[in-house]
């Protein structure tokens, strides 16, 4: 297929570019390097440098596209608290251009990065994709009314779509970790202080109701991700717009995380402990049963020291220069 896949040069986007070229398609990128590495962009892809409200249109318009996977999206919590006109607009109304470039130009077949945020503090677990929605953040709420237009589009106009909400996303694949200018996930930040990066990590919060004290996430390997996006491509329907959780099925607490960094890396890693976050849920597990039965898709990289083993080989990898070198 001819693919165009937006925020290709981010993290999760350029993993799944890369993954798609391995698949035989054929791939364009529009990414505005705002956050992404120009060298995470697969060499046999188009690359296209820009915004996507203003990219979209044109570069579908060159005829023949079969596919759009969509990444491009501002996707920090706090920010978008604080600014939530920029992920109203970068966000939303950046996905309504492209579903109307999609739709002018007859592309039908779409597959969203969407999230678990759309959930909000969900009050059991596992989650599953009939839970309701009550997001606690602009970015979240962003995410949630692009679902929403997708639904709309994929009836009135016969786009064949899928949403994929994502719990943790971590690990690394073909040479591409995640190397940010603002990292505020997890296992990276605990390998920085592995790194010599960071003199510690903080744990917020002990007195948790799980096991340890401390909260419990899901944690789902890059290329599993990118395995669904190719299974989704792959059996999308015109007019039907399908939504499925990805995540590994498994809760690792922050200790756990933390103990097993210490495992791989062979550093101490100080860690302190430092007061609740509000808006933290204990603990966060996705069901995803229903991609699993309908799709076949099957995570073959859940535990979580082959996650922290390939997120640790890619950060040694690039040493000083992962944060002297980091573009966006």
């Amino acid at each position: 297929m001819k693919l165009l896949v937006t925020g290709g040069a981010g993290y999760v986007g350029s993993v799944c570019a890369h993954v798609l070229v391995e698949h035989g398609h054929d791939v364009t990128i529009i990414d505005n390097l705002s956050t992404g590495n120009r060298e995470a962009v697969p060499a046999a892809a188009t690359f296209v440098e820009g915004e996507l409200r203003e990219k979209a249109e044109p570069v579908l318009a060159e005829g023949d596209f079969d596919g759009v996977v969509h990444f491009a999206a501002r996707s920090l919590v706090g920010e978008s608290v604080e600014k939530p006109e920029i992920y109203w607009q970068d966000n939303v109304v950046g996905t309504l251009t492209l579903l109307d470039a999609m739709r002018t130009h007859g592309v039908e077949n779409l597959v969203f990065s969407s999230t678990a945020a759309t959930y909000g503090e969900p009050e059991t677990v596992p989650i599953t994709e009939d839970f309701p929605t009550a997001p606690t953040n602009p970015y979240g709420a962003t995410k949630l009314a692009i679902d929403h237009a997708i639904t709309s589009y994929a009836h009135a106009h016969r786009i064949g779509a899928t949403s994929l909400r994502y719990f943790n996303v971590a690990g690394a694949y073909g040479g591409i970790g995640e190397n940010r200018e603002i990292e505020t996930h997890l296992i990276p930040l605990v390998l920085q202080v592995a790194l010599g990066h960071r003199d510690k990590i903080f744990i917020f919060g002990q007195d948790w109701p799980t096991p340890d004290g401390t909260p419990v996430r899901d944690y789902i390997h890059i290329r599993d991700l990118a395995d669904a996006h190719v299974k989704a491509l792959e059996t999308n329907q015109p007019g039907a717009h399908r939504i499925y959780n990805l995540g590994s099925g498994d809760g690792y607490s922050v200790r756990e995380v933390i103990d097993t960094c210490r495992e791989v890396t062979g550093h101490p890693i100080p860690a302190e402990v430092a007061p609740r976050r509000a808006g933290d849920p204990a603990v966060l597990i996705a069901s995803s049963a229903k991609i699993k039965d309908e799709l076949g898709w099957n995570p073959t990289r859940t535990e979580l020291r082959t996650v922290v083993t390939d997120a640790w080989n890619f950060s040694r990898g690039l040493g000083d220069r992962a944060h002297s070198a980091r573009r966006g």
